[in-house]
């Protein structure tokens, strides 16, 4: 079997051998050298690169290559051009100095992958290599990088909601998973890599406002609750927010008396923006407004209450709601607001809520009126407001009262 040895020296026409010394086994798979003998007793070399190429740094040398069985070979000095001369075949080993000076060289090269990925966005598939109290670590050729556990899709807690994270990160422990990087500062060495991003790339494409899903809650804040949506392919790839505005039309004093981590919930999608990378959900917006009402709609019409019940009356024959006064009051304070008074009133057959509730016509204004529902118990009022407003200032306003009022 033919001996494929290397020394130091070499006729003029050796081939060239260049190699790059690796400082980790993963990467050594980006450089694969080959030695099938050649026809012309040479060996043959093939490299195979990543997608995203670093600057190539190579250490070359002149060398001999022997392929019989003698253990000697011609060797000639690079630096001095002496002769040849015959001598002891050795295998070569680069020196100390140029084994550091490799390491470094592959270093910036990776780094400077690293900043073309960043620019980019491009897609990394990376090796989790272990983890830590904060996140993931991740192989980048001869570098390191991190992956913040905040970072993480949602599908690795979603699929086991039971583990902890230090149990989800033994689990990714050797896994290959699509990231992106964040960050890429060789001066402060610091290479961050987000799954959000990643996946963020390749299924917010596929939303569009008014889409509707089945969600997970997987914490909530003062400010509102955050949310996984659950993917036709029953995976949870993404994470949108539910304001503390958007969980109810009841006042919500605190999102934690709705919703807790774990809650299955519905959510509508209001809002996305692509170059932040959030996506806005609504709960209460898959119920209707119950502010864009009518008395009509309220209390049937078809006979079934009693005659007069629904009659019109004078608004001094008919006695405000408790605390409809301070609104009235409040009401006239806004611009383009110029009377408030009571139209009309009656019974309904059941009781919606025993606090007061203030309701908007679904109708536009018409001839500068329009129409408020105020409701508490059983009894309905109907409030007639005469106003340069559209039926959105209108609402605007009702809202600034509401929060002027105790």
């Amino acid at each position: 079997m033919p001996i494929l040895t290397a020394t130091l020296g070499g006729g003029s026409s050796s081939p060239v051998l260049s190699f790059l010394e690796s400082s980790s086994p993963s990467s050594r798979s980006h450089l694969s050298i080959f030695c099938p003998t050649s026809p012309s007793g040479f060996p043959k070399i093939t490299q195979t690169l990543p997608v995203i190429s670093r600057p190539f740094c190579l250490y070359s040398t002149k060398v001999s290559v022997s392929v019989s069985g003698s253990p000697q070979a011609e060797t000639e000095s690079n630096e001095q051009g002496q002769g040849a001369s015959n001598g002891p075949v050795q295998d070569f080993l680069p020196s100390s100095s140029s084994n550091e000076t490799l390491r470094q060289a592959r270093r910036s090269a990776d780094w400077k992958a690293a900043k073309a990925y960043y620019e980019r966005g491009a897609i990394y598939e990376g090796r989790i290599e272990g983890y830590n109290g904060g996140g993931l670590l991740v192989r980048f050729y001869s570098l390191m990088g991190f992956l913040p556990f905040p970072q993480l899709g949602p599908s690795h807690s979603c699929k086991e909601p039971n583990k902890t994270i230090r149990e989800v990160a033994e689990d990714l422990v050797g896994a290959v998973i699509p990231l992106k990087v964040i960050q890429a500062d060789e001066e402060s060495r610091k290479l961050i890599f987000s799954e959000k991003e990643a996946i963020w790339s390749k299924f917010s494409n596929h939303l569009k406002v008014g889409d509707i899903f089945e969600a997970k809650v997987g914490y909530v804040e003062d400010y509102g609750a955050f949310v996984h949506l659950r993917f036709p392919d029953g995976f949870y790839h993404l994470t949108g927010m539910v304001h503390v505005s958007e969980v109810s039309w009841d006042l919500v004093q605190d999102v934690r008396d709705i919703l807790s981590a774990g809650d299955d919930v519905k959510v509508k999608i209001i809002n996305i923006d692509r170059e932040k990378s959030r996506i806005t959900l609504s709960i209460k917006q898959l119920e209707d407004d119950p502010l864009l009402e009518t008395l009509d709609k309220v209390i049937p019409q078809d006979g079934s209450l009693n005659p007069g019940s629904l009659g019109i009356n004078e608004e001094s024959n008919i006695e405000p709601l408790p605390g409809l006064e301070t609104i009235f009051q409040e009401l006239l304070r806004e611009e383009g607001i110029d009377d408030v008074r009571i139209n009309r009133q009656g019974f309904e057959k059941r009781v919606v809520s025993q606090d007061l509730q203030l309701w908007l016509s679904n109708a536009p204004p018409a001839d500068k009126t329009f129409v408020l529902l105020a409701r508490a118990g059983r009894q309905v009022q109907e409030i007639q407001l005469t106003t340069s407003l559209d039926q959105e200032g209108i609402k605007k306003a009702l809202q600034r009262v509401l929060e002027r009022v105790p």
